[in-house]
């Protein structure tokens, strides 16, 4: 069974803003996320998880803590996956749009109600997404 890792970064401003990025391949619609993406090889979970957000925000961050670790396993594609959640802190950089074709900071105040109904959903793309990202190689068979 193949094995992917991954990282994701849960952001709040100082003005109580969460930060997202709308992601996916130009033949997907696209979606809103928090920053994420696959871990490299000898890169800790917590370095990943900066260095996504450095490469789709152009935001420098801090880990704040470790808020959650899921694990599962995708049965039809014979892959086992885990991804490490943080809570992070923008610590330095700018603003820019390298990976993401869009990102922004949504007011948490005005997004509580969808993040309380679509938080289940969210992890579930988020692991989805993460797929996505494995190299064709994960797909052949050997």
């Amino acid at each position: 069974m193949q094995k992917w890792f991954g990282s994701s970064g849960v952001c709040i401003n100082e003005n109580g803003h969460l930060l997202m990025v709308l992601q996916g391949k130009p033949e997907e619609k696209k979606t809103w996320s928090i920053p994420s993406g696959g871990k490299e090889h000898n890169e800790s979970f917590r370095e990943c998880c900066v260095r996504e957000i450095e490469e789709e925000t152009g935001y420098i961050a801090e880990i704040v803590e470790e808020i959650k670790v899921k694990r599962g396993i995708y049965e039809h594609l014979n892959i086992s996956f885990e991804v490490h959640y943080f809570l992070v802190k923008t610590v330095g950089g700018k603003r820019n749009f390298q990976d993401p074709v869009l990102m922004t900071f949504y007011n948490v105040q005005n997004l509580t109600m969808l993040i309380v109904l679509k938080l289940t959903e969210l992890l579930s793309k988020i692991e989805r997404e993460a797929v996505h990202m494995l190299p064709k190689s994960f797909y052949k068979s050997t």
